[in-house]
């Protein structure tokens, strides 16, 4: 509600710089446009990864890797193609469309048009960070292309989160010739001063997410009461580990089920793959002795994948 307020005041600003030397709007749509297309790379050649990493029954990841790949090309040809036709706009080689027009409010107004919406991850990050965070992401695909799969993998980095999640599952069914369906996840939260970390033998590890309502103590290892006026705590590296649910040994009164979003909206629609576009998963986190599960619902305590800043 807040920040529908906000951004509602901030499209009501002037768009051209007031007094003497103030810059025009044809020059702000020009820098941003510039500096945008300077930070995100090219569609990515997908014939090039499909060789190198091709499908494998012993390794989900390549397959996970190649349709990362292609959603996130479709993305990088809208955002790329309606900045340069925004430049071409504003030296007046085209015509300024309701859609470039869209987009050339969004970049005034720091706020994310929805033409790129259609075909993005969910996000509620202002136009100058969701270009910064779309740049790391694709550089921590490029990464995983130059270098091979990393020991870390970075959880906020995926489109489709759920499918990295299912893929390494995969893997371990049919490592152990197990059924998919019989398994859940294991979580381990890793101290945050470990920085040297080795490829694990069974499962994952992960990081990225932030805790939104509470902060890791990483002293004690648990939940604890977030610090006066910080809204957000980074989790450490988790170690994400397959298990039969039968042989489930974690004593589910003393963790708390926080789930994880993509967002701080907590909301999302039901998708053809029957994933919700926002919902991720439901991590399991060690509680103090002196709390239990409803002390933390009722602070709507929950973790994120990425921040709105």
């Amino acid at each position: 509600e807040a920040m529908r307020i906000l951004r509602t005041a901030n499209s009501l600003m002037p768009k051209t710089g007031g007094g003497e030397g103030g810059r025009s709007k044809d020059t702000i749509l020009a820098e941003a446009t510039e500096k945008f297309l300077g930070e995100l790379k090219k569609p990515f050649d997908t014939e090039y990864v499909e060789a190198n990493y091709p499908v494998d029954y012993n390794e989900s990841m390549n397959t996970v890797l190649n349709q990362e790949l292609l959603r996130f090309n479709k993305l990088i040809v809208r955002v790329r193609s309606t900045l340069v036709d925004v430049g071409k706009a504003v030296k007046g080689l085209v015509v300024m469309s309701p859609e470039l027009e869209e987009v050339a409010n969004g970049i005034l107004e720091n706020m994310m048009p929805g033409v790129w919406k259609k075909v993005s991850y969910p996000s509620l990050k202002p136009i100058v960070s969701y270009v910064g965070d779309l740049a790391a992401r694709l550089k921590f695909l490029q990464d995983w292309i130059d270098k091979g799969a990393p020991v870390t993998f970075w959880l906020s980095g995926f489109f489709f989160t759920q499918s990295f999640l299912t893929g390494q599952l995969q893997n371990y069914a049919r490592k152990t010739k197990m059924e998919i369906d019989t398994l859940v996840w294991n979580y381990k939260v890793l101290p945050a001063v470990e920085q040297k970390f080795q490829k694990p033998e069974t499962g994952c590890l992960v990081y990225g997410i932030f805790m939104d309502g509470a902060r890791w103590d990483d002293i004690d290892g648990c939940i604890a009461e977030s610090f006066p006026k910080v809204l957000f705590c980074e989790m450490p590296h988790l170690h994400l580990t397959p298990c039969e649910s039968s042989k489930d040994p974690t004593d589910k009164k003393t963790v708390y089920p926080s789930p994880v979003y993509k967002t701080s909206e907590r909301k999302g629609t039901l998708s053809t793959t029957g994933h919700s576009t926002n919902f991720v998963m439901t991590v399991l986190l060690p509680m103090a002795k002196t709390h239990n599960e409803k002390y933390w619902v009722k602070r709507g305590v929950a973790c994120l994948t990425q921040l709105d800043d």
